[in-house]
């Protein structure tokens, strides 16, 4: 389906932006403004298609809002993850597979991050893409791509900063992270992702359960 294929895109070149710029790479403005950018083009290229999600923490909230069948949910995730994966691949490559460390988390710093930022880009997504009063408006990439750019100033020093299960899968294998640390990913920025969703709902009481009409 386009959808999907449009969601493989956009993780694809997420997390290879992601992986470019941070394997082998000291610390630095270059990886945020980089990622915050490549998000940014990607939703304005992939949003009329897919809604351009690259991320299953996004698709759980757009999915509670009522703007995603849930037919769809797991073939998005399915897309997602394969790009992730694809991406990281072709990272290590180009980089002549580096030497990589992998992180070792604080784990409850790592939680709260990544609950944080999960929260704030699903919460913005859910504002700009989604709802009625926003409809039609010109600068929702700007406004998601910038939300994870801010995110990864802020928290790119205390944690993975991924906000995104896709990506931490796509880190797991860079080798930046441990494959046992996956579960940090999967409850914060699920958990993120549908606090965003049910305070979406709270904030427009008049929000009915939505579906796409595009099934294409």
């Amino acid at each position: 389906m386009p959808r999907y294929l449009a969601e493989f895109i956009g993780t694809f070149f997420l997390v290879l932006t992601i992986g470019m710029t941070v394997i082998g790479a000291p610390s630095g403005v270059i990886p945020p403004l980089a990622i915050g950018a490549v998000l940014l083009v990607m939703v304005y290229a992939g949003g009329h298609i897919s809604g351009a999600h690259y991320n299953p923490a996004v698709t759980l909230a757009v999915w509670m809002r009522g703007k995603c069948p849930t037919t769809d949910v797991p073939g998005y995730m399915i897309a997602q993850v394969a790009g992730a994966v694809t991406a990281a691949i072709l990272a290590i490559y180009l980089m002549g597979s580096p030497e990589v460390t992998v992180a070792a988390p604080d784990v409850f710093r790592w939680l709260v991050a990544e609950f944080v930022f999960t929260f704030a880009l699903a919460y913005v997504v859910l504002n700009v893409a989604t709802a009625k009063e926003t409809d039609g408006n010109s600068y929702f990439g700007l406004a998601i791509g910038f939300t994870v750019m801010a995110g990864a100033f802020a928290m790119g020093a205390v944690a993975a900063a991924a906000f995104n299960p896709a990506v931490a899968i796509g880190l797991i294998a860079m080798g930046k992270l441990a494959a046992a640390d996956i579960w940090i990913f999967l409850i914060a920025n699920f958990a993120g992702g549908a606090l965003a969703a049910i305070v979406f709902r709270l904030l427009h009481p008049d929000t009915t359960r939505e579906r796409m009409t595009n099934d294409e």
